[in-house]
């Protein structure tokens, strides 16, 4: 079993390519784990952490509806966003400047063959990392993702996660608002989800900016005490 994952911190790339590169980085792990399987080796597999920052864009996953983005394209190419249909679970979302998203693509037989538990441990990771800035961020019973205010009528989604995963290999993940400009959320309904707000960390503390830097920092100190794995 490898817990060793490699960290790879794309800074701000295009959501195809940055899709393609994780499908990429997939593909290679799958070839292994089957190599190993028909030649019975023991040939180790890679897992990987991508962080990325994307321009302006919108994902809609194979579960999705259309009718939840409610722009068309011409709308689209005023707002300077893109729009992809995607191979992950989930509805719509938003990814955009200000927002730290994060792939972590895995070979979930190096830590634990459950993803019911992969999507808690990634939850846990941002209400812990939340609970560093004294917001008491939560699960929402039957809605993946960290809300605050769970349960209130000013209940408010801070970070939504939508994965694939295929012979116990992850990809797609999760999009913490940080510094996130909320009118983009105006133009879908998110997740699908109606009359449910949706947030960012600087909107919550009052600020003009937060240290994506720190958030990223406290997410990857998380993320490796939960999955007792190692970066490097």
């Amino acid at each position: 079993m490898n817990k060793q994952i490699e960290l790879q911190d794309l800074g701000f790339k295009d959501y195809k390519k940055t899709w393609d590169y994780q499908e990429q980085l997939f593909k290679g792990i799958v070839e292994t784990k089957i190599k190993n399987r028909k030649e019975e080796s023991l040939l180790p597999t890679n897992n990987y952490f991508l962080f990325v920052e994307h321009p302006h864009v919108y994902t809609l996953g194979k579960s999705g509806d259309m009718s939840n983005l409610l722009l068309n394209e011409s709308q689209l190419k005023d707002k300077g966003a893109t729009f992809y249909k995607i191979n992950r679970g989930g509805d719509i979302t938003y990814h955009g400047p200000g927002q730290i998203v994060g792939y972590p693509i895995l070979d979930l037989e190096n830590f634990f063959t459950d993803i019911h538990k992969y999507l808690r441990f990634l939850e846990e990771m941002i209400i812990l990392t939340l609970a560093e800035y004294d917001l008491k961020a939560e699960r929402s019973k039957g809605e993946t993702g960290v809300w605050l205010d769970v349960g209130t009528p000013f209940a408010r989604k801070i970070c939504a996660m939508g994965v694939r995963a295929s012979r116990w290999v992850t990809m797609h993940g999760f999009a913490l608002n940080v510094n996130a400009n909320l009118g983009y959320f105006d133009n879908i309904i998110p997740c699908g989800i109606r009359g449910k707000a949706v947030t960012s960390l600087h909107v919550e503390l009052g600020v003009k900016e937060v240290s994506i830097e720190d958030v990223k920092e406290k997410l990857l100190k998380y993320f490796s005490e939960l999955f007792e794995a190692h970066f490097f």
